[in-house]
């Protein structure tokens, strides 16, 4: 296996651009490729131009109707169905939109087929984790769910357990559909309530059907939610169900839009924070998934000030050359922000709450406390189906 990891880039998956005035704007993925090459990280990656999703790898999620959708609003963005989801405020219809998502699906397609082949220990698609889409509708600024098509792919390959474990600030919704009655797949997200945040799922008591009953889970976070509580959520309940499950593959989404200043949602995440999740990520990864590794990007609408920071550190994890929080952006890369979008770029790559910490599930917790009592409501609604102690 190599020791090197891969990192999925086309450039043409900027193209993947809902207009002006829409918030996933394709300048986040400019920008982090350009800071990935700033710090150098290119050589210490394979980077990678995978094909694109074709029809038959689509339909391993997909309903055939539903591509053919796709492809008829891309040649034609007036005829959009909204039926299927496209030619709405979130998903409008664009030219060239179901070439750019099949491309983007082929980059985490190709990050799961190199991974499961042993010729890369880590890959990453930063334009990935697009985890809204349905088997049959567009949702959420996602049309196809390349997240899904990864694992589907991983299955057919013979995978018998993936994980994935998403951290988008909202629910990864499309995933768990994909796998709700698959026993082979656990899905983990963590999220904004549904009460305050699309897509209104991710309710505790969603945890798999038949086979699959115990498969799903969800810790859904109040609004306001920090790092410490953050951090305690996730290692109250993620490591656990990993060390249980033993995949053979780890795939992770990085929405990078827990951060306080997302303007989409109302978690108070720092850019550390995430970083400290990059980091057990990749941890679990080699503790229990022989170091297989797909990671993806996801959310995030601060598109200068955080996206690119984030995904970059991602992208140095997975190259083994962690960049520290500290470090000084360059200040070349900080010049092309301002060129392409007159903002002022970050100087350093952190928030200043380096290190991060919080306090150990095992040391106890409060009832009273709202944190708290959404991880108790994961952990009795699905740590028994899985035989865990709650």
């Amino acid at each position: 296996m190599s020791g090197r990891a891969q990192l999925m880039w086309d450039e043409a998956v900027t193209g993947y651009d809902f207009g002006r005035d829409h918030p996933m704007d394709p300048v986040r993925l400019a920008l982090t490729r350009r800071l990935v090459d700033a710090f150098g990280l290119d050589k210490d990656v394979d980077v990678v131009a995978a094909k694109p999703a074709g029809d038959s790898t689509l339909r391993l999620v997909h309903r055939e109707d539903y591509v053919e959708a796709v492809k008829a609003a891309s040649a034609d963005p007036e005829s959009a169905d909204g039926a299927y989801g496209l030619g709405t405020m979130d998903d409008p219809a664009f030219a060239g939109m179901h070439e750019v998502s099949a491309l983007i699906a082929g980059q985490s397609v190709g990050a799961a087929e190199a991974v499961w082949a042993g010729d890369a220990l880590h890959a990453v698609n930063f334009s990935g984790g697009l985890h809204h889409a349905m088997p049959g509708a567009a949702s959420g600024f996602c049309i196809y769910n390349d997240a899904s098509l990864a694992i589907a792919r991983l299955l057919e390959l013979g995978a018998e357990r993936v994980a994935y474990i998403d951290v988008d600030v909202h629910h990864g919704d499309g995933v768990q559909a994909a796998f709700w009655e698959d026993p082979r797949v656990l899905t983990i997200s963590l999220h904004e309530h549904p009460r305050t945040l699309f897509p209104q799922t991710g309710w505790p008591e969603e945890t798999g059907a038949g086979r699959g009953e115990g498969s799903a889970v969800n810790v859904a976070l109040p609004a306001g939610t920090g790092d410490a509580g953050w951090l305690r959520a996730f290692h109250a309940v993620v490591p656990e169900l990993i060390a249980d499950f033993r995949p053979q593959v780890l795939v992770t989404q990085h929405g990078a839009d827990t951060h306080f200043e997302d303007p989409l949602a109302h978690l108070a995440v720092s850019l550390d924070a995430q970083r400290a999740v990059q980091v057990a990520c990749h941890e679990l990864a080699h503790q229990y998934a022989d170091g297989k590794w797909v990671a993806l990007g996801g959310g995030g609408y601060a598109v200068v000030e955080v996206v690119p920071r984030s995904w970059t550190h991602l992208v140095a994890i997975a190259a083994g050359r962690e960049i520290e929080p500290e470090a000084v952006i360059p200040e070349g890369w900080r010049q092309e922000v301002f060129a392409r979008t007159r903002q002022l770029g970050p100087q350093r790559m952190t928030d200043g709450r380096w290190p991060v910490s919080y306090a150990d599930w095992e040391s106890g917790y409060d009832p009273a406390d709202r944190l708290d009592q959404a991880v108790v409501a994961t952990r009795r609604a699905v740590f028994p189906l899985r035989g865990l102690l709650a």
